[in-house]
């Protein structure tokens, strides 16, 4: 929850959140997967060691809260940074007053939120104060560490994973809220449904909607709250969703996984969720087409055509209405027979090349344009397919010397592919009757 006093907030009229925020651990909504007896920061506060820490989560859920709640409980002057705000000489100033107060017997816990904003050489300069001890250090980040966080820092440092709260832990807050700030409001149930679905797990949100909505029922002079002037009153904006972040990454892998594994109902539901998030439809059109490349491929191609006209339809005809065409692209590639033959046969392909020396081109595959290059046997020997029975030149060979017999794709028994498994199984019947009936003249 959002942190601090206001220099310009009236006395007695601090923000909702600041009015509400715990004083304990068991005064903490949500986390109890943390908080609980027995789980690891409840065992910490138990037997009064503090520890460097990052806190991994989405907004809204006690991040700075719980910092904060940290260093009452262990009686640590608290010095908080902001990475947004605060650079290297932030950081030195911070670890000054730090030793100062290590002067007057006092520890410091040092809160970073946003820390994953700060650069390598940034977080580096944390590192020989949490060596020594002169701080703990806590930091706040909506990112994965993994990604945004120096090993170095990240080594020193427990992760701890917060979750977006619980629709019952959000109405816990509703009634707490009521209950020390506007006994007089009286919410019906679907309002409460109402500003649990809009919060969408951010405790910072619904005490934001709540404040909004019992400002609004002042001026209105009303103390019943219901759904209707929820709508009225307030500005109920998309659900909480962070398009540079976990959310998105993960929300496209579940719609990405739920095509692979054939749901139209999983499909469509991630996909939406994506839309009502924010998403850029047009961002959600590219992995849809890509999607049909690495997933359908030869087994129906009919999907990468329906895509691209998914695609199309939407650049022609906008938001919200081409995304209808987005949608049932996503169910057709959800319905259709899956193959990663041709996707697993393109990275084959650039393996063995990669890896590979550099191999002349076939005598007979080779252009001869010229008088010269006919003379030196350019194009020799080759055999015309189109002149061949069955148009297919049986034996014939069009990989370099070394490479012969290679199998880079492997066609599935699905869809379309399931055919092209049988006419390439007829051109090896060919092949090898070719060989034999060479190996007869020999």
């Amino acid at each position: 929850m959002s942190s601090g006093n206001d220099l310009f907030t009236e006395p007695g009229r601090e923000p909702l959140a600041e009015r509400l925020r715990p004083r304990t651990a068991d005064e903490v909504v949500g986390q109890r997967h943390l908080l609980a007896p027995g789980k690891p920061l409840a065992l910490a506060i138990a037997a009064g060691q503090p520890h460097s820490m990052i806190l991994w989560g989405p907004p809204g859920v006690g991040k700075t809260t719980l910092a904060r709640l940290l260093a009452n409980t262990f009686d640590a002057e608290f010095i908080p940074l902001s990475a947004v705000f605060s650079g290297v000489k932030d950081i030195r100033a911070a670890m000054d007053e730090a030793e100062k107060n290590r002067k007057f017997g006092r520890h410091t816990i040092l809160f970073v939120d946003e820390v994953h904003r700060f650069n390598k050489s940034q977080q580096d300069a944390f590192l020989p104060f949490v060596e020594s001890g002169l701080v703990t250090f806590i930091g706040a980040t909506t990112e994965n560490p993994s990604f945004e966080v120096n090993a170095a820092l990240l080594s020193r440092a427990q992760v701890y994973v917060l979750k977006s709260l619980s629709d019952d832990e959000l109405r816990t807050l509703i009634e707490r809220a009521r209950a020390n700030a506007y006994p007089e409001l009286v919410f019906d149930t679907a309002a409460i449904d109402t500003l649990v679905g809009y919060a969408d797990g951010d405790a910072r949100r619904l005490l934001n909607l709540i404040e909004q909505a019992a400002t609004a029922a002042d001026v209105a002079e009303r103390q019943a709250i219901d759904a209707p002037f929820l709508a009225d009153a307030l500005s109920l904006n998309a659900r909480r969703f962070d398009k540079g972040g976990d959310s998105f990454y993960d929300q496209i892998s579940a719609l990405h996984k739920s095509v692979r594994g054939s749901s139209p109902d999983g499909a469509l539901y991630w996909f939406t969720r994506m839309l009502d998030g924010g998403a850029d439809p047009r961002y959600l059109a590219r992995r849809i087409v890509r999607m049909a490349w690495e997933d359908i491929g030869l087994a129906d191609p009919r999907a990468m055509q329906i895509c691209n006209d998914a695609a199309e339809t939407f650049e022609r005809l906008g938001s919200p209405e081409g995304e209808l065409a987005l949608a049932q692209a996503v169910i057709y590639l959800a319905i259709a027979p899956k193959s990663n033959a041709g996707y697993k046969a393109y990275n084959a392909a650039r393996a063995l090349v990669s890896a590979d020396k550099s191999r002349e081109v076939p005598v007979h595959l080779r252009n001869a344009p010229t008088k010269l290059m006919k003379e030196l046997g350019y194009g020799h020997a080759y055999r015309y397919a189109h002149d061949e029975p069955d148009a297919y030149a049986a034996g014939e060979t069009y990989l370099p010397e070394g490479l012969e017999g290679t199998r880079l794709y492997e066609p599935t028994p699905r869809g379309l592919e399931s055919k092209i498994a049988e006419k390439l199984r007829h051109l090896a019947e060919l092949d090898a009757a070719w060989h034999a009936e060479q190996g007869k003249k020999r």
